[in-house]
């Protein structure tokens, strides 16, 4: 199999996989609480990374900036934002919790231009972010006739998601350049397991917890497929493919999400959802089309041979 045609086949595994998450949630959600749900995922990942790590002789980084990164991905990549993405998909449907976690590319774009000034912003990416967000509006437009109060707690948990993972990226990108995906994401996901569990034991109803079908199986997908196996290809399209490319894929999950909620739940898609999704991905690339524009002259794929 050549590179490219291998590139382009981990693109598209990697957006139809994380745009499967969100209803796998779902259905975890159905025998399982939350945060007992979110531990059990990333404590069965960290195990998964684990044995990677130990098969591919990865060490652990152990210096001050990989320990005090590896604290912040822990509480603020995966222990806050996925609870808050658990808890938001009892009152939000899947597809929209994506669409809504889909602003994570915006506000890494605004944190981008706030913590490194020498990244240009320009007008392109500043009409494009508007866009965006605009489209997010009328997706949710027919929306506020429904149960306000939980529809917009679920909704606001979703976007603060979104931007707490966003400011972690930037975060990432300024100072952990020299982290292994793997070793990168271990220590996270073991103090996200372990965490997790444990608020969920002293602060769910653990009564109402059934070891089901469900419950077994989507933990499996979620920590096998949606943790172990998305980060890692994550981290690998970074090192061969240009950035700006990798980003969309933020905005074709969301797609996947509303398609798979239609068929499998029956979950209403109106003619604002075709138009704010539109709207969204058609936000992104304005907001690259400088960029996205270089692939008539070959510059946006920039192929790494080596590793």
């Amino acid at each position: 199999m050549s590179n490219g045609l291998k590139i382009g086949l981990v693109y598209v595994v990697l957006c139809i996989i994380w745009g499967s998450t969100w209803l796998t949630i779902r259905f975890g959600l159905e025998s399982l609480t939350p945060l007992v749900s979110a531990g059990m995922r990333f404590s069965l990942a960290s195990i998964f990374i684990f044995i990677l790590m130990k098969i591919k002789s990865v060490s652990l980084q152990k210096d001050s900036v990989s320990i005090r990164l590896y604290l912040l991905m822990g509480f603020f990549s995966f222990v806050i934002p996925f609870g808050l993405v658990y808890w938001a998909e009892q009152f939000v449907p899947s597809g929209m919790a994506s669409v809504l976690f889909a602003v994570y590319p915006f506000f890494v774009l605004i944190f981008s231009f706030l913590r490194m000034p020498s990244e240009p912003i320009g007008s392109y990416k500043i009409i494009g972010t508007v866009l965006g967000f605009s489209g997010i509006v009328v997706i949710f437009s027919e929306s506020f006739d429904l149960n306000f109060t939980d529809y917009l707690l679920g909704m606001f948990a979703c976007v603060l998601s979104g931007t707490m993972q966003a400011w972690i990226a930037v975060s990432i990108k300024k100072f952990g350049h020299h982290l292994h995906p793997l070793s990168m994401n271990f220590v996270p996901m073991v103090i996200a397991g372990i965490s997790m569990l444990l608020i969920g034991v002293f602060f769910e109803d653990l009564s109402t917890i059934r070891f089901d079908e469900n419950a077994i199986l989507s933990i499996i997908y979620l920590a096998f497929f949606g943790s172990v196996i998305t980060f890692t290809s994550f981290y690998w399209l970074l090192k061969r493919i240009n950035v700006v490319i990798v980003s969309l894929i933020a905005f074709i999950t969301p797609i996947v999400a509303l398609i798979l909620g239609y068929i499998i739940y029956n979950e209403e898609l109106s003619t604002s959802y075709f138009i704010g999704s539109a709207m969204v991905l058609g936000g992104l690339i304005w907001a690259n089309l400088k960029n996205l524009l270089k692939l008539r002259k070959g510059t946006i794929f920039r192929v790494n041979t080596g590793g």
